[in-house]
């Protein structure tokens, strides 16, 4: 067996392959011979599976197919490009499958002819340079895949999908129309721009539909749009899968429904939507059907009213018209494939068994379909340009070969155009310039269009909007001023959401088990907005009235120019003004016995301290600064204390003349005008030592209270020490309870001359007053705070001020007569204790010396 294995390898050792055709290779439909030939493989016939299969004539595919002749045509009659050298083509039918396809580019490669043996080498070059086509991308998936392998050029007119960017894969293929790539993108923007955030989506069961689609899909969820539902559609698929999809479409909530599928599968699927009448839905379409013609009908517009979807520019091909309509059929070699064109336009047969014979001269002129019509040439525009490319290719080529121009490295012993290919660049009659990319793709630009009917009742595609690529992100889309016709006859954009957007105030709070776009709304916490979550203002902000941004907290504190700052200012001048009358009242009348018996000196020193007290009220209005809060609570410290000082001052004084009648008291050596002066002063000066030492340690100081009220910025001063102002605030109190005791004790001595009782009762309004005042300045909220503070010390001062003062007065200036000695003793029977009393208490008050009344 060993022997046997060697042999047979010494015998096939050295033998050049031979090349052996194993059939007959089909016959082009439309072929033509040239120095180069270009092949074409198009759709000339649908192949329709509903009970049988079917072929059906597509016209839009030979109408690319005439292109392609009459681009060669034209090339052939130019002298500056590819001069002394023509053209010719192939042209195959795929009936719109990939076998067929892939058929037909074997044929291309290997050439029409006989099967037999051949002695020539399979090194031999293939007979076609190049390949036009296919229209969808499964078919040209599988041409571009089996020619890549010989380095033939695949230049699509309108395949699409994006995997034929993978140059790995398909490094020969080109192709003329940008990739879906690109395309479902802007659908995705185009989707978003309208508010369209919860969609359905349909797609074909094919790679152009799969692989569009998947990337929409990816695009929409990175632009936050949820898809409801996602269904597939074939043509080939029995009725009952396309009336699953009807009933899917009806059910849905969405209004929007994204269409990624070729126009054959469309007329399917609208047959169904027709019969069930289902209209009113928003259509959005890739441009393999939303610009065809063959689906823009008045029976279909019930259906896709107001579609929009992106469509490759439209353009003008001067002469392709005439051309279409000259075009004749024969039955000569390279023209056979018109028969049958011929034949479904005119109804008639060149078989004369046929009722009605056709004679190849009918008038073309009197027909109107996709064939004749040339308003609408996006997408035959792309075979112009596609043979063109090949044409600049191999002209740059031959010229590298006749030395005329530059070459690429090791291509001038080459024939294949491939490497030219991929650095074309030229423009065509329109200016339109054609060049490609490192994947053999052209620059993305489409055009947004807007099914319309017109006047004469004709769908014509309004362009609505344009899309580029190459522009900087964000403004690639733009949208013209052109008026929109929607699906809902309205002139408003359609809604199509899952959940309302939630009001200023809320949140969104996603439904368990649901896409984001579906929520529930849920109301934000004070001081927070919305925007897609509550978002907490930061502290010196506030949240607006529509609580959809956050704004500058007002600022708070008692000023001047409010009401209520300016009533308490006119009570704090009213009670310096009135304790300045009541100390002029007894000046005047310093001489007269009341005010001599009433402690004239001490009277006068409280009278100047209440003046005081109802003036540092006034340092608590306005806005705070580092000097009004350290002035504020220190005046207002110390001329509390003076003034409690001075009447603490007149109530000793009353009870030590009381002790000063008792046998054997030495009371007037303790207690005369100079130990008075001592007490006023050093229960003063303590208070003023504390004060000192606060300022230095700890002094107030302004701050912003934004905790308090979450509505605004409180401005206030805050106390630095809290110890020292309870401590100001205590020893006050002390004094307080200390003169209130006192006077109370004293409150039943001799009633004509005794003043302790108006000291009694002045005390209690004060103790009362502050005795209020702790929880109301505790509960009042922000500027209420300085107003309750400032009212407790205008109260205070006011009791102090008539409680011991206003009497005195009523008697000096209105009742002189009891202003008397007399009176002073009391009445006419007087006791001695009682006499006694005053002498001492006279004495007291006055200098060491008695005095006589």
């Amino acid at each position: 067996m060993l022997l046997r294995v060697i042999v047979l390898a010494l015998s096939v050792q050295g033998e050049e392959p031979f090349c052996k055709l194993w059939g007959n290779p089909d016959i082009p439909l439309l072929s033509k011979t040239g120095d180069f030939i270009l092949g074409g493989i198009f759709t000339l016939h649908n192949n329709i599976k509903e009970s049988k299969p079917t072929l059906n004539l597509n016209y839009k595919e030979y109408q690319f197919a005439e292109t392609m002749i009459f681009a060669i045509e034209q090339i052939n009659n130019r002298t500056d490009i590819l001069p002394n050298v023509s053209l010719g083509y192939k042209i195959y039918d795929t009936c719109d499958t990939v076998p067929l396809a892939i058929k037909a580019a074997m044929a291309l490669m290997s050439g029409a002819g006989e099967a037999q043996p051949s002695t020539l080498p399979c090194s031999q070059q293939s007979s076609i340079h190049a390949i036009i086509g296919h229209s969808a991308s499964s078919p040209t998936i599988g041409i571009a895949t089996l020619v890549g392998q010989f380095n033939i050029p695949v230049i699509s007119h309108f395949a699409t999908c994006a995997c034929l960017s993978n140059r790995k894969e398909f490094p020969t293929f080109f192709r003329t129309i940008p990739s879906d790539y690109y395309q479902s993108r802007a659908l995705a923007q185009l989707v978003k721009h309208f508010g369209w955030t919860w969609v359905g989506t349909i797609r074909s069961d094919n790679d152009y539909g799969n692989s569009g689609m998947a990337t929409f899909i990816k695009a929409a969820e990175q632009e936050g749009i949820c898809i409801e539902y996602s269904e597939v559609i074939y043509r080939t698929n029995s009725r009952e899968k396309f009336l699953k999809t009807v009933e899917v479409i009806k059910m849905a909530s969405s209004k929007t429904i994204v269409a990624f599928a070729i126009f054959i599968d469309m007329e399917f699927l609208i047959k169904e939507l027709l019969l069930q009448n289902i209209t009113g839905l928003q259509w959005v379409g890739s441009e393999s059907w939303v610009s065809a013609k063959n689906v823009a009908t008045k029976e279909n517009y019930r259906i896709y009213k107001g579609a929009i979807g992106f469509s490759i520019a439209n353009a003008e091909i001067p002469g392709l018209k005439e051309f279409l309509l000259s075009v004749r059929p024969s039955s000569t070699s390279g023209n056979t494939g018109l028969i049958k064109l011929w034949e479904d336009m005119f109804d008639c047969s060149f078989n004369t068994s046929h009722s009605k014979t056709c004679t190849g001269s009918e008038n073309l002129h009197l027909i109107n379909n996709l064939y004749t019509d040339a308003s609408e040439l996006r997408i035959t525009y792309n075979v112009y340009k596609a043979v063109y490319t090949v044409a600049h290719a191999l002209h740059d080529l031959l010229a590298c070969q006749d030395s005329q121009g530059p070459c690429m490295a090791n291509q001038k012993d080459t024939l294949p155009a491939l490497q030219y290919l991929k650095i074309v660049n030229f423009s065509v009659n329109n200016g339109d310039y054609v060049n490609f990319d490192i994947n053999g793709d052209p620059p993305a630009r489409y055009d947004l269009v807007n099914w319309q009917l017109n006047v004469n009742g004709i769908i014509e595609f309004v362009t609505i909007g344009f899309y580029d690529a190459s522009l900087p992100e964000g403004k690639q889309f733009i949208m013209n001023n052109n008026s929109i016709v929607w699906a809902n006859n309205d002139t408003k954009i359609p809604k199509s959401v899952c959940s309302e957007s939630c009001r200023p105030g809320t949140r969104k709070a996603t439904k368990k088990g649901k896409p984001v776009c579906c929520f529930d709304c849920l109301p934000c916490a004070e001081g927070e907005i919305n925007a897609v979550y509550c978002t907490k203002c930061p502290l010196e902000y506030r949240a607006n009235k529509e609580k959809d941004q956050c704004i500058l907290k007002d600022i708070e504190f008692l000023s001047y120019d409010e009401i209520m700052g300016r009533i308490l200012i006119i009570f704090a001048l009213l009670g310096a003004l009135l304790s300045s009358t009541v100390t002029a009242v007894f000046f005047k009348f310093r001489d007269t016995p009341i005010v001599k018996a009433n402690n004239s000196e001490l009277s006068f020193l409280l009278l100047f301290s209440l003046t005081l007290c109802f003036l540092c009220s006034l340092t608590f209005i306005g806005e705070p600064t580092q000097w009004s809060c350290m002035l504020r609570q220190t005046a207002f410290g110390i001329t509390f204390v003076l003034c409690i000082s001075c009447v603490l001052g007149k109530t000793i004084v009353v009870l030590m003349a009381f002790r000063a009648t008792m046998p054997g008291s030495n009371v007037m050596k303790c207690f005369g005008p100079t130990q008075q002066r001592l007490s006023v002063l050093s229960f003063t000066l303590l208070q003023t030592l504390t004060c000192i030492i606060w300022l230095v340690k700890h002094p107030p100081f302004p701050s912003k209270n934004i905790s308090s009220n979450k509505e605004v910025i409180i401005l206030e001063c805050e106390m630095g020490s809290t110890v020292a102002f309870y401590i100001v605030l205590g020893y006050i109190g002390l004094l307080s309870v200390m003169c209130f005791v006192l006077a109370f004790l004293a409150r039943k001595l001799p009633d004509n001359f005794n003043e302790a009782k108006f000291i009694t009762f002045s005390m209690l309004v004060f103790c009362s007053v502050w005795i209020t005042f702790i929880p109301s300045y505790i509960s009042s909220p922000g500027k209420y705070t300085v107003a309750v503070e400032v009212f407790a010390i205008l109260a205070s001062s006011f009791g102090l001020l008539l409680c011991i003062f206003i009497p005195k007065c009523y008697i000096i200036l209105l009742k002189p007569d009891k202003n008397s000695k007399k009176h002073l003793m009391g009445k006419i029977h007087v006791s001695p204790t009682a006499t006694q009393f005053i002498h001492v208490y006279i004495k007291l008050i006055h200098k060491s010396k008695w005095i006589h009344l």
